[in-house]
């Protein structure tokens, strides 16, 4: 009935299916044949984004490159990605596939804009930061980015990597209350969960009032790319 959807998963696997269940519940769906027709790689191997961008770790482009031609074979006619930081690799990835790519800060940023956000707090990953990915989104749409501070930062990357990718700490005890307070008292009218593990915390935390999640921006974008009826008018 619809377009079908491939995932180039597993960076990292909750986020993967933290989209997919966004997905399922933003689709006007009233039985099982009316939802889109989904195929996910859920690609393990795919080297951290973060460590290749900012410390010459192993190239992910590759495997991803292997992801979306495994989609495209298996009949895929739009492709996503849930990780913020795989899309600094978007240009070549899309010079290697025949499949578009939707572009989840681009999305982001665009609907920022017509939200008529003017100034927005990014949370990310150094290497989402760094590498400019949501900088450049931004300016093209006419939103000032607000970054946390080196200790917000590193208090962000922990909720990421300790909390939510390695489950090392309790998620509570991250202190990241204090980065949201201080973002907002810089002029941030919203925050922008620009890394797919933050909505996750986010929502177990309770912190996800005021913030907009580009995990569903991304779902919708995808349940109306593949043609189907949207549940909502606004990922807000």
């Amino acid at each position: 009935m619809y377009k079908t959807l491939g995932v180039i998963g597993g960076m990292g696997p909750e986020a993967t299916c933290d989209l997919m269940r966004k997905i399922i519940s933003l689709t006007a769906a009233s039985c099982d044949q009316e939802h889109i027709h989904m195929i996910a790689d859920v690609n393990t191997a795919i080297p951290d984004r973060t460590a290749a961008i900012l410390h010459g770790g192993a190239d992910p482009l590759p495997e991803l490159v292997r992801s979306g031609r495994r989609l495209e074979a298996a009949g895929a006619d739009v492709l996503v990605m849930p990780c913020n930081t795989a899309h600094y690799y978007h240009a070549a990835l899309s010079e290697a596939l025949d499949t578009p790519v939707l572009h989840m800060p681009r999305l982001t940023a665009a609907e920022l804009r017509r939200a008529g956000v003017r100034r927005a707090a990014v949370l990310a990953t150094d290497g989402t930061i760094q590498s400019g990915v949501y900088a450049g989104a931004f300016a093209d749409e006419g939103v000032e980015p607000v970054y946390p501070d080196a200790d917000g930062q590193a208090a962000v990357m922990r909720l990421i990597y300790d909390g939510v990718k390695a489950r090392r700490v309790e998620l509570r005890d991250v202190p990241v209350r204090p980065v949201l307070d201080g973002l907002r008292e810089r002029g941030a009218e919203v925050c922008v969960l620009a890394c797919t593990e933050l909505p996750i915390a986010f929502e177990a935390l309770g912190l996800a009032d005021g913030c907009l999640d580009p995990t569903r921006v991304l779902a919708l974008a995808a349940v109306r790319a593949c043609g189907a009826p949207a549940a909502v008018d606004s990922p807000w």
